[in-house]
């Protein structure tokens, strides 16, 4: 079975998007993963098909209703569907490469995007919601976010990738950042490729790459480092 995503979004018009071309938008052509698309306003209230609402306890802005939110999931999720509801959200979980590698693994996953000031909390914790962020700071909605979240699993579906031999020398696969690339010409504006790169040796080569990957990381991401040194210990 292919991976199965759905999104479930008040601007579907959104999808695929960057989704739908490249070698992730083959993957889409060739059923190796599917993409559903559900308009969230089609569970809203009333006349106007109503989704949000003001804050209890006032305040700025409006905020996206429990129960159209949970409609919405509950008509996304059929019976023995055991995929993981994912809510885009910037007070989320940091979203890590060992993430996606798990979901690359699984069934597929439903993303909801929000809008507004945010989704109501009970939406959250009557279905159990997996808040994911991409990082600290705020989108005007989910949809971006699901966008790079499904990018970056689906691409670790066997078959995707023209090449799969390059993944686990990627950044954050082995706890470092990858290290820097080079191809011809030989010398770009006086700056040439690293000897090392030009001799052959394959072993020599491998070090001076992991040599350059623990540099960056140092330098970069002293986070990151401090847990490769405790791994390496």
């Amino acid at each position: 079975m292919s991976f199965r995503a759905t999104v479930l979004t008040l601007f579907p018009e959104m999808f695929p998007g960057p989704l739908g071309v490249s070698l992730i938008g083959k993957g889409l052509s060739k059923n190796l993963w599917s993409l559903d698309v559900r308009d969230i306003r089609d569970h809203g209230i009333g006349k106007h098909r109503t989704v949000d609402d003001t804050p209890a306890g006032g305040g700025a802005g409006m905020v996206m209703r429990a129960d159209v939110a949970c409609a919405a999931l509950d008509a996304a999720r059929g019976e023995g569907d055991t995929r993981p509801a994912i809510y885009l959200s910037p007070r989320g979980a940091p979203l890590t490469q060992a993430r996606v590698r798990s979901l690359s693994t699984g069934p597929g996953a439903i993303l909801l995007c929000g809008r507004f000031e945010g989704l109501d909390q009970r939406a959250i914790e009557a279905r159990a919601l997996e808040e994911i962020s991409l990082g600290d700071f705020v989108l005007a909605g989910g949809e971006v976010a699901a966008m790079a979240l499904l990018e970056a699993t689906i691409r670790l579906i066997p078959g995707v990738l023209g090449s799969e031999a390059s993944l686990p020398e990627e950044s954050f696969e082995n706890g470092l950042l990858e290290y820097p690339h080079f191809t011809r010409p030989q010398s770009f504006e006086g700056r040439p490729i690293p000897d090392v790169l030009n001799q052959g040796n394959h072993k020599e080569i491998a070090r001076f790459r992991l040599g350059e990957a623990e540099r960056l990381t140092r330098e970069r991401r002293p986070d990151l480092w401090t847990l490769y040194e405790k791994k390496k210990s």
